[in-house]
């Protein structure tokens, strides 16, 4: 593993059918980073995600976390390892409460055997007091416990947002990748949300990946850029350069930089 690379992905191509969705991506994630991967609609960011977290296995390339490959493995080992989400589409589940939603992200690292579950004996009870204590402490970090037992699809927009992420925290990542969490909400609820993911990596330690069509906190968050253009990487690199990049202006705005 390439000295300090906490995720190193290595020239990683996707296609579906003979549509290049992502081609040879490269990265190399150090531990503490906060990095963004931006790009026009289309661009094959969320494809990353998923190659990321196993729901699509890349037509090529590798990617190690750890220095363990994570290609072939399947989305419930790859957060098990320590690599959390969320979702372009909030995916809650909406008939569930707010708090079963949290309690079922524990569920990769119980340590009772099924024949405990379902006899409730031995290692059952305690540990799922201790999944519930967890959970509600959460909830109530991220001020979320009043709405314990509230159907999760009866939270308003933002704070069905909050606990998706919450969601994410409760496997206990060490990586933590957010897809446009800014999507939907209003200028001052995106204050609101720079101020809570810069609280979420120092709080939790993390290293997170954000995806993400709200320059204003993309610029004002993130240490580094890479920018995609119909699957290709087009440029990379701090904010103050990626800003200034002629190939990024084209690819968003269709035109080059007026000299």
């Amino acid at each position: 593993m390439e000295h300090g690379a906490l995720l190193k992905a290595s020239n990683v191509s996707h296609f579906f059918g003979g549509l290049c969705a992502v081609s040879e991506f490269n990265l190399s994630l150090r531990h503490g980073e906060l990095i963004g991967i931006i790009g026009p609609n289309g661009a094959g960011k969320t494809t990353l995600f998923n190659i990321m977290t196993g729901i699509y296995r890349p037509s090529e390339g590798s990617i190690t976390f750890n220095g363990k490959e994570l290609i072939g493995k399947t989305p419930d080992r790859i957060a098990a390892m320590g690599i959390a989400r969320t979702f372009q589409n909030i995916r809650l589940f909406n008939d569930l409460t707010v708090l079963d939603n949290i309690r079922i992200a524990h569920y990769s690292k119980v340590k009772y055997h099924p024949v405990e579950a379902l006899f409730h004996i031995g290692r059952f009870s305690a540990e799922e007091a201790n999944i519930r204590q967890n959970s509600m402490q959460l909830l109530a970090l991220f001020q979320l416990d009043s709405f314990a037992l509230e159907l999760s699809k009866n939270l308003p927009y933002g704070l069905q947002r909050r606990l998706e992420i919450v969601r994410a925290l409760a496997s206990d990542p060490q990586i933590l990748l957010l897809d446009e969490p800014a999507a939907g909400i209003n200028p001052r609820e995106i204050d609101q949300l720079k101020e809570l993911i810069q609280w979420i990596r120092k709080e939790f330690h993390l290293t997170i990946i954000l995806i993400e069509h709200q320059m204003r906190l993309v610029m004002d968050i993130c240490e580094r850029l890479k920018v995609l253009d119909f699957g290709t990487t087009i440029a990379e690199g701090t904010p103050r350069e990626i800003q200034n990049n002629a190939k990024v202006l084209v690819a968003y705005l269709g035109r080059k930089i007026v000299e």
